[in-house]
């Protein structure tokens, strides 16, 4: 990011500062209204290199709370849309797109990944979000989750703790049921809202696509256009701020 356009960023961070984003790489895994808002907000910071992780294509349901989703992105793929907005705002962020599902095999192998800095885990199959936060810790690299943005109306109730600590997140407490029944640690940071969350509808099932399999049937939540968003945008605050204190 050159000139003017991370003046206002320095005077935060210092040349040191920016130096030390522009030599950091982050995944992003999952664009929806979470992985989106977060992966703008770093590429915005001047994060170097961004892996961006996500199957789906841009849908008339996503319009109300996506920053990706315009009626011109309509149908595109997610990892497209998004690269090519990230790319209008900072040609120099180094993008590297991959347009699949995250599996077992995939979730085990980013933990492993040398030249990342962070995780952003944003996905919400509970199997393979589970088996990426264990080997994220396993491993050492360090990761962020983020936990459930639908059925909330109140920003104020959004905080960022380690995840035996969250209240009133059905989603957090399967993944806490999930990571104890494999011994896993849950000493880690998650995004997440204290507020009891309005009435989802009755559980749907999750059809399979050509690119992901079919899902067990879960509730369909209600979200509004700035909670995702908000959800990302503390994602991304927080990892910046921790890469700013690694030497």
């Amino acid at each position: 990011m050159m000139g003017s356009s991370c003046a206002r960023t320095e005077i935060l961070l210092g040349q040191q500062g920016l130096a030390r984003l522009a030599e950091s790489h982050v995944l992003i895994a999952g664009l929806g209204g979470v992985g989106g808002a977060c992966a703008e907000a770093l590429c915005r910071a001047g994060i170097g290199a961004l892996t961006l992780v996500d199957f789906d294509v841009v849908e008339k349901t996503d319009l109300n709370r996506q920053l990706i989703a315009l009626n011109s992105t309509l149908g595109k793929y997610k990892v497209d849309a998004l690269t090519d907005r990230l790319h209008d705002i900072n040609p120099d962020t180094i993008i590297i797109k991959r347009n699949e599902f995250i599996d077992r095999a995939k979730a085990q192998n980013i933990a492993i990944e040398a030249d990342l800095d962070f995780v952003a885990d944003c996905i919400d199959v509970i199997a393979y979000k589970t088996v990426l936060i264990d080997s994220c810790n396993q491993s050492g690299k360090p990761i962020i989750s983020s936990m459930g943005a639908g059925g909330r109306l109140d920003p104020t109730k959004v905080q960022i703790s380690r995840m035996d600590k969250t209240q009133n997140c059905a989603l957090a407490r399967e993944m806490r049921k999930q990571l104890r029944r494999i011994r896993a640690s849950m000493k880690f940071p998650v995004v997440h809202s204290i507020e009891v969350p309005i009435k989802a509808l009755p559980h749907q099932e999750v059809n399979a696509t050509d690119t992901a399999p079919a899902g067990r049937p879960r509730a369909v939540n209600g979200a509004i256009s700035y909670m995702p968003n908000i959800f990302g945008l503390m994602m991304a605050g927080h990892i910046i701020q921790t890469l700013l204190k690694q030497k």
